[in-house]
C-alpha cells in the first residue's frame, strides 16, 4: 500500500475513533438513558451537546475520507485497518474516560495489532 494510501485510511480511521468518542462526551452528558421515555427527555441535550455535533460531524466526514480510500485501495486490505479503531478507542477510553483496561483487553489490542499488521503486509507482496 502507497504510503498516501495508508494515510487516507488511517485518517478515515482516526475520525471514526474521534466520532466514537466524541459521542460518548456526549452521551456522559445526560447520564445513563434507560428507555424510550428517558430519551425523549434528554434529546434535546444530548442532540446539542458538542460531543454529539462533533462526533456526526466526525462521521460525515470520515464517510467522505473512506470513499476516497476505497477508491484507490482493495477493500480486502482496508476493511480490516478499521480494527485500529478499537485500539485507539481503547486506549483513548482509558485515558479520558478511566475507563478499565484489563490484562485481557491489552493482549486483545495486541492481537488486533498483529493482524493489521499482517494485512496490510500481503497487500504489498501480492
Amino acid at each position: 500500500m502507497k504510503p498516501a494510501d495508508f494515510a487516507l485510511v488511517l485518517l478515515g480511521v482516526l475520525l471514526n475513533a474521534a466520532a466514537q468518542l466524541l459521542l460518548k462526551a456526549g452521551a456522559n452528558s445526560v447520564g445513563p438513558i434507560s428507555g424510550f421515555a428517558a430519551l425523549r427527555t434528554s434529546g434535546p441535550q444530548l442532540l446539542l451537546h458538542y460531543g454529539t455535533l462533533g462526533g456526526l460531524a466526525c462521521y460525515v466526514v470520515s464517510v467522505v475520507v473512506w470513499i476516497v480510500a476505497l477508491s484507490r485501495v482493495e477493500v480486502s486490505i482496508a476493511y480490516p485497518m478499521l480494527s485500529l479503531g478499537y485500539v485507539v478507542n481503547a486506549v483513548l477510553a482509558w485515558w479520558l474516560f478511566g475507563e478499565a483496561v484489563n490484562l485481557q483487553r491489552w493482549i486483545g489490542i495486541a492481537v488486533v495489532i498483529i493482524g493489521v499488521v499482517l494485512i496490510a503486509r500481503s497487500g504489498s507482496s501480492g
